[in-house]
């Protein structure tokens, strides 16, 4: 498929929710969401306790905002989008994506679309399933290690345990409960998808590394809290 094509039929369209966790993300939100909702626009972030105006970038954009008091987690800030989402009229598929930029919504549209053609409840981005993604080598060895624990554990064959980009159904979107508030909840769903014997698939998907995200530290940040997940969860 064509990774120009960002098309989705009207009807599609409307029935779709980006589900966005945000915290601290002022500089990147607006133009995260302004150009998500060129395609999709129905998006509502959750501002899980920002302490600078990520909520009013997002607003200014034009996504629904839910915000948090206090920072929980992102595992939390996906239930309260998701159950948010869910009481939307005519909302059927379900996003979630992140706030920093790193998300391409020409995936989100691929993955959209089969959950629309084929008989799937949720489909997750890999970036394994291609050469495009160059995350580094200690996050590759730290994301292969977590999809051999994952593969072992819940029986779910996937080949990037941790990746944010979702695509669910309303079953899925209703079926999965997290209740895991910080990095572990990337297992939880996963465990969830097992339990709740949901139809899967993966889409190669590229994650994009740009300079505001490595700037934050945030690869390595995140490989430390993947194994946290799998060591102490």
């Amino acid at each position: 498929m064509d990774d120009s094509d960002t098309e989705l039929s009207p009807e599609l369209a409307r029935a779709t929710w980006l589900v966005v966790p945000l915290f601290n993300e002022g500089q990147v939100i607006r133009e995260v969401v302004t150009h998500a909702r060129e395609t999709f626009p129905n998006v509502v972030c959750v501002d899980d306790g920002s302490s600078d105006d990520s909520a009013a970038e997002a607003r200014a954009a034009g996504a629904h905002v839910v915000r948090h008091p206090f920072n929980l987690g992102q595992g939390a800030a996906l239930r309260t989008g998701l159950d948010y989402a869910l009481r939307r009229p005519g909302a059927e598929y379900f996003v979630t994506f992140d706030s920093d930029g790193q998300h391409r919504v020409v995936d989100a549209v691929h993955m959209v679309r089969r959950l629309a053609a084929e008989p799937l409840d949720v489909v997750v981005g890999s970036r394994f399933l291609d050469g495009r993604t160059k995350p580094g080598l200690v996050k590759v060895i730290v994301l292969r290690t977590a999809v051999l624990f994952q593969n072992l554990t819940t029986g779910v064959r996937l080949t990037d345990a941790h990746n944010g980009l979702r695509a669910l159904n309303r079953r899925a979107a209703e079926e999965i409960d997290i209740t895991q508030n910080r990095m572990a909840h990337a297992s939880e769903i996963i465990t969830e998808i097992g339990r709740a014997k949901l139809r899967y698939a993966e889409e190669p998907v590229l994650i994009e590394y740009t300079d505001y995200s490595r700037s934050k530290g945030q690869s390595i940040w995140n490989s430390v809290n993947i194994l946290s997940d799998l060591i102490f969860k």
